[in-house]
């Protein structure tokens, strides 16, 4: 495991120095290096052991949280449109779509197909947000469109990861489990909150009194972690203990504080997140499946894209409408979350969780050229049928590349 870790980190290294020369994202470095460390050390077989699932998990935990120091009532009150009126239609919208492809054209059952759909729904909060970010897009027009998008998507992982513990336990009624799991989340949610209100201020005061970093840090991970820990043991996900962690802290004096000495352990665990990634990029499940794939993903990406597109054009203008869909394209990383643990709980078949999976990964991969090219890509007149003829374009040039592989 040493010579696994060192190499691990050795590979990222120098692999991000080399495609940094070229402004090629961390991201995709860290997807290669994954990939680079599972064929050569043979890890595929053990992908999907428990250590490594959680290990992974908590790059997605760190990134709620982040998530949640953004969402105080103050900032979802500014940005309540964007959030909850063009972001909640898009996820309903497109998961509604993929949910009546999936169950009529494929003969699924309705509880995977509701899973699936839910995961087309959503987009990769953590790279889009990161190269948004990073080439000063984020406070652009179509930027802010974005972001209310994608904070939408991240609270409708919370119900979508509810629906997967209800769809996979069948010795209770649908009602009991329902009112079980009220429940359970209003204690969760309650007590979360009390404990916030009333304890955190006074804590990271005398935190603070110390004068000391890393009492604060640790501090700052006791929460987080403690927080994520409590969630799970009442059956939920980390990521929600995270989330409410993030909220809690955010009504304090200390946020800002928080999240610049946070962001560090973000960035790394994200970048074992993306790593795991790419182990899960199974070249001979691509070559035996490459029909499929070619024809699944830029399906995927033309509906999702004229979905958005077609949200977004009552919000902006038809050239920004564009840019937000090109975005918005890819499948994100919380579909991997959604389809691993539906995997694990019998939800969906080995060989279609491994082919969406891959689809999942592909997408994610292309991202960062996407939006690193969006203000070419977004130059169009202001007719739907060029704008049409453009996606058309740009998903016949991934059906032609997946080709190549």
């Amino acid at each position: 495991m040493l010579e696994i870790i060192i190499f691990t980190i050795l590979i990222s290294t120098l692999l991000n120095l080399f495609l940094g020369q070229f402004k090629i994202p961390t991201i995709i470095g860290y997807i290669a290096t994954g990939t680079i460390i599972a064929y050569g050390f043979d890890l595929h077989d053990a992908i999907h052991n428990q250590e490594l699932k959680e290990i992974a998990e908590f790059g997605v935990v760190f990134l709620m949280f982040t998530i949640g120091l953004e969402f105080s009532v103050k900032h979802l009150l500014k940005m309540k449109k964007e959030v909850f009126l063009y972001g909640g239609l898009q996820v309903i919208v497109t998961a509604s779509i993929f949910t009546f492809f999936t169950y009529y054209l494929f003969d699924i059952n309705i509880e995977t197909s509701i899973i699936i759909g839910a995961a087309m729904a959503l987009s990769s909060t953590a790279i889009v947000l990161k190269l948004l970010n990073e080439n000063g897009d984020i406070n652009k027009h179509y930027g802010r469109k974005v972001l209310g998008v994608l904070l939408f998507q991240d609270i409708a992982v919370i119900p979508i990861l509810l629906m997967i513990t209800l769809f996979s336990i069948k010795d209770a009624s649908v009602s009991s489990l329902l009112f079980l799991t009220l429940i359970k989340a209003i204690a969760l949610i309650v007590g979360l909150f009390m404990a916030g209100k009333y304890l955190l201020e006074p804590f990271f005061h005398e935190v603070s009194k110390t004068k000391s970093n890393e009492i604060f840090i640790g501090s700052i991970l006791l929460v987080v972690i403690g927080s994520s820990f409590i969630s799970h043991q009442f059956g939920f996900s980390y990521s929600l203990g995270a989330f409410i962690a993030g909220m809690m802290i955010s009504e304090t004096k200390y946020k800002h504080q928080v999240e610049a000495d946070l962001i560090p352990f973000r960035d790394l665990l994200l970048g074992v997140f993306f790593i795991t990634v790419g182990m899960q990029l199974d070249f001979r499940t691509i070559y035996e499946n490459i029909l499929t794939i070619s024809l699944l993903l830029p399906a995927i990406i033309v509906i999702k894209m004229l979905i958005i597109f077609s949200i977004l054009r009552f919000a902006t203008n038809k050239r920004n409408a564009l840019k937000g869909s090109l975005a918005l394209f890819q499948l994100g990383e919380f579909a991997l979350v959604i389809f691993e643990l539906s995997f694990a709980r019998g939800l969906l078949e080995p060989e279609l969780g491994q082919i969406l999976i891959i689809t999942v990964v592909i997408s994610m991969v292309m991202t960062p050229f996407v939006l690193r090219n969006i203000s070419q890509l977004g130059q169009t007149s202001c007719s739907e049928k060029k704008i049409l003829t453009q996606i058309l374009r740009f998903t016949n040039k991934i059906s032609q590349g997946i080709l190549c592989l």
